[in-house]
């Protein structure tokens, strides 16, 4: 049975785990097969979920699209998020590789946004990435309008720094905040998370699989697809794989007590942490999502919860979690 979470002090509730689409139309690879995904999205809500992450950027367009289609049938019961911020084109979709958060880009992205996505709003709309060359105020004073408007009903950040979450905050409230959370990727336990507690703000972790190594599926030899973006992580290179492995494995044994499988003790892990926690975890696969779901019904003890952390803090995994010119566009 899917449980319902709230996301921070700002009332919007959400299934506890959401259905993050991206790899269904870019990073992964191929896109997958569109009246697939479209069933599997739909799926997905029969099943209880009822958060939908997507972003202009993936595809680009093509995931808004896609994710348009799927959900247009039962749009008043879903919550949809997605993401500005790039400098992509909104005629051609060719994306630039800067940042752009202008006011005035903001609202026409938001319009083409509504139109892809088949809605009249935005549930709730993420700067995808911090613009150095836009102040956040001017960003939040943006959305703020579009809120005033009726076009989007929440803001959020990706990948902010605690100060610039602070500085937004104070002008449009912030109802949850992206970044990526796993056991393979603990950082935002250091400042962001004491952060969000004391402000009253959501945060939806992004890659809870750690881009899939958590199941246990991938190995040193794993060949990755020519378009997939874990080819250009340093994490993800073969040695690194092979030394993180002792993760997994530690995973796995937990997931063996519990029967369970590897994602679902992961993901418990993370639902586990705090209550306005709300994982995204994708997929392309119907059986892989009923896995992912499955997690809810996983309970994890104190000692489970306390021996998993003090093991995986202990462990010294290789490799950083982003190549480096992407890193820059995180926590500022």
């Amino acid at each position: 049975m899917m449980h319902l979470r709230k996301l921070g002090k700002s009332g919007l509730e959400v299934s506890a785990l959401g259905l993050g689409c991206m790899s269904m139309s870019s990073g992964y690879g191929p896109a997958a097969n569109r009246g697939e995904m479209i069933k599997l999205i739909r799926t997905a809500h029969d099943a209880g979920v009822t958060h939908f992450d997507t972003a202009e950027a993936y595809g680009p367009f093509a995931n808004e699209e896609l994710v348009g289609e799927a959900l247009q049938p039962i749009r008043d019961k879903v919550v949809i998020a997605t993401k500005f911020g790039f400098d992509i084109d909104l005629v051609t979709g060719k994306r630039g590789g800067e940042t752009n958060s202008r006011p005035e880009h903001i609202k026409l992205v938001a319009e083409a946004c509504l139109k892809r996505l088949r809605t009249d709003h935005i549930d709730l709309f993420y700067q995808h990435r911090v613009d150095p060359k836009v102040p956040i105020e001017d960003v939040a004073g943006a959305v703020k309008e579009l809120i005033a408007e009726g076009k989007v009903k929440h803001f959020g950040l990706s990948e902010a720094g605690a100060q610039t979450i602070r500085r937004a905050h104070a002008v449009q409230p912030i109802t949850a905040v992206q970044s990526e959370y796993s056991l393979f990727w603990r950082g935002p336990e250091a400042e962001l998370l004491p952060a969000l507690q004391e402000l009253g703000i959501g945060f939806v972790p992004f890659s809870p699989l750690g881009a899939g190594f958590l199941t246990g599926k991938i190995d040193e030899n794993t060949k990755f697809d020519a378009t997939d973006f874990r080819n250009l992580v340093p994490r993800f290179s073969p040695e690194a794989r092979k030394a993180n492995m002792v993760l997994v494995d530690l995973v796995k044994g937990v997931a063996e007590r519990k029967s369970a499988t590897p994602a679902q003790v992961a993901l418990a892990w993370l639902l586990a942490q705090k209550s306005w926690i709300v994982p995204i975890p994708g997929t392309t696969k119907l059986h892989r999502l009923e896995e992912n779901l499955g997690a809810v019904n996983v309970e994890l003890t104190e000692n489970d919860l306390k021996q998993i952390g003090e093991a995986s803090s202990r462990l010294k995994l290789e490799g950083a979690r982003l190549p480096e010119t992407a890193l820059q566009m995180t926590g500022r």
